[in-house]
């Protein structure tokens, strides 16, 4: 079973390629599944989040001509503030999502990839900022399936590299919050494309999701570009087994499927 669920396309701002492009690199790649998880980040965008309707049309339109060779979920990638979590109650409930991530992209609608939310502070303060806002998000926020890229603030830490055991009792709740409330938590091997020394999150992270009875997990790309669809599954999935996972989900109508790896 091969399934790729996060994936960017033209309707997320920051990606250039038509969704047919995606389709077709997977089926030439022999996935099984994938998931479009297109941006919505309000606080912090308004007309550049994605548009639900030509979105939904798109895939529709899309399996109708390759619904026979590959299984196209309806996915949503939502950045949630605390602040902008009525915005995101009302979408999750208004459209038939198969899947959503639950994702971190910013602190008070300012964003780590443009370093407008760390300049000013420590590199404590970055991560602490990070994962406590990460934490006030999924213990207000239960319309989701998985939580995207947990540590992604290392990708965007001017100081280079932070212990994980420094934050890993906030770590720990947010895991601990997550598994009560039936979530997930995905893999993003966009670390492979960053250069990245570890997983994201890190193999800390996954064994301590592990052993607190953390089960649902589901593998993504992140890639905005066909070229990037799929990057590094094999590797993943090897390093998985190693700490001791056994299976990954896919999603259907919010539901997980559970699959060997």
């Amino acid at each position: 079973m091969l399934a790729d669920y996060h994936v960017h396309t033209r309707f997320s701002d920051d990606s250039e390629c038509p969704m047919e492009a995606m389709v077709r690199q997977a089926i030439r790649l022999g996935l099984d599944e994938i998931a479009f998880t297109e941006h919505v980040d309000y606080g912090v965008k308004t007309d550049l989040n994605c548009n639900y309707p030509a979105y939904l049309k798109e895939i529709a339109r899309q399996k109708e001509i390759y619904g026979a060779d590959i299984t196209i979920r309806t996915g949503v990638e939502f950045g949630v503030q605390t602040h902008t979590i009525p915005q995101y109650e009302r979408d999750a409930k208004a459209y038939p999502w198969d899947f959503v991530i639950l994702s971190n992209h910013q602190v008070d609608d300012l964003e780590y990839w443009n370093n407008r939310f760390q300049p000013g502070k420590t590199q404590e303060e970055i991560h602490r900022g990070y994962y406590t806002a990460t934490y006030e998000v999924v213990r207000q926020y239960k319309q989701y399936s998985v939580l995207g890229h947990l540590d992604m603030i290392k990708r965007y830490d001017p100081f280079g590299e932070y212990p994980d055991e420094k934050n890993m009792e906030l770590i720990d709740a947010i895991l601990s919050r997550v598994i009560a409330d039936g979530k997930g938590i995905e893999v993003n091997t966009s670390c492979f494309r960053y250069q990245l020394n570890d997983l994201t999150p890190s193999t800390a992270i996954l064994k301590r999701y592990l052993e607190l009875g953390g089960e649902i997990l589901t593998i993504g790309s992140d890639a905005h570009d066909a070229a990037h669809l799929a990057d590094h599954f094999a590797a993943a999935a090897q390093q998985l087994k190693d700490i001791g996972f056994r299976e990954f989900c896919t999603f259907e109508k919010m539901q997980p499927v559970f699959h060997r790896l």
